[in-house]
């Protein structure tokens, strides 16, 4: 669904990804595992189209996405829950998912996707009137999801959805990843609690400074004695 082929990306002089490779395969669940700037949210941002990459293929259903705009890559159906959630602080939570299904015309589908969303999230059927401003990090993670359902993806792109949760909710969030997924909705997930992803995800590749250094089945990467110390709490 998903095949990345040596993408090179810079930031000004910084070469932020150095001949990044990967595929993701339609209904799997595929994390990148890394520590803060490995690249992780550059690759996501690349392949939304809010970075152009300089060099290398982005192929999403064998057609070249690389440089596109990023709302013509949101109509192809990828949608991309970005790092920090950024969720319209000033609207209410039904507005920012109004905006999720901006680029659609289908009166009924996005009726539906309302009550899917609701029905995966109901803290935000309960606040649906409350300004998103002022929910919990927590509920502003579940809206910033749901608004990206809102666009009906194909392909959901997920950027650290965990962080800054409390455990509980950190189990909550990723049981929703699984639901969502074995709905049919193939996910690329970056997430920093390795084992967290590791324990949903069909494969994983591990970024280290802008490059892949290792890709696996979960069972793989968790006799990796490299992995285990870098990203597993060493057992």
């Amino acid at each position: 669904m998903l095949h990345i082929q040596d993408l090179n990306v810079y930031y000004g002089s910084i070469h932020a990804l150095k001949g990044v490779s990967l595929e993701v395969n339609q209904g799997e669940i595929v994390t990148l595992i890394g520590a803060n700037g490995a690249g992780k949210s550059t690759l996501l941002k690349t392949i939304s189209g809010l970075i152009k990459p300089k060099q290398g293929k982005i192929l999403y259903e064998e057609q070249s996405i690389g440089g596109k705009q990023a709302q013509w890559i949101v109509k192809k159906g990828i949608s991309h829950v970005p790092e920090g959630r950024r969720v319209f602080a000033n609207m209410s939570v039904e507005e920012n998912l109004e905006l999720g299904a901006f680029l659609r015309k289908d009166k009924k589908g996005i009726k539906n996707d309302f009550e899917r969303v609701y029905h995966l999230f109901p803290r935000l059927l309960e606040r649906k009137k409350q300004h998103a401003g002022t929910l919990s990090g927590g509920e502003q993670q579940m809206l910033a999801m749901g608004r990206a359902l809102m666009a009906e993806p194909r392909l959901l792109i997920l950027d650290e959805p965990s962080m800054g949760l409390a455990p509980l909710l950190v189990q909550t969030i990723f049981r929703i990843i699984k639901e969502i997924n074995e709905t049919g909705t193939t996910i690329l997930l970056v997430e920093q609690n390795a084992n967290m992803a590791l324990s949903v995800a069909e494969r994983a590749y591990v970024l280290e400074t802008g490059k892949v250094v290792l890709s696996g089945s979960p069972d793989e990467l968790y006799t990796s004695d490299e992995i285990k110390m870098a990203y597993l709490g060493g057992h």
